[in-house]
């Protein structure tokens, strides 16, 4: 697939995609290069651009993700390293979910307070 139907599924720009490639995130199992060297994207780098995007939403850095995905080709030094980073972005996570619990609960008693005075009032 060319790289507008790849931003259309993905909701990326081009740019993006191409910055993506370019920082070593989309290997050749995403992308290949036609004989007029076209970039065409494959299913997969679809459903890597979404992973992408998910893992950034709970707090991953491009160049963290990056070290994660060449664990494979790394040392046991490396695959520890990217262990450890994996261990500590679930402890941030945790401890990000605890504070969305409590700042829920607050609301949740806000807007407990206002319904009463709604009913107090009508």
């Amino acid at each position: 697939m060319k790289i507008h139907v790849l931003a259309q599924k993905t909701g990326l720009t081009p740019p993006t995609i191409r910055y993506y490639e370019k920082e070593g995130l989309l290997t050749i199992r995403h992308v290949v290069r036609g004989e007029n060297n076209y970039r065409d994207y494959t299913e997969e780098a679809v459903e890597h651009l979404q992973f992408i995007k998910r893992v950034q939403k709970v707090g991953f850095t491009l160049m963290e993700i990056k070290a994660v995905m060449e664990e494979k080709k790394g040392s046991k030094l490396e695959i520890s390293r990217s262990i450890e980073l994996l261990r500590e972005k679930m402890i941030e996570m945790d401890s990000r979910k605890l504070e969305l619990e409590q700042a829920q609960a607050l609301l949740s008693r806000m807007l407990a307070n206002k319904r009463a005075l709604l009913k107090e009032k009508g």
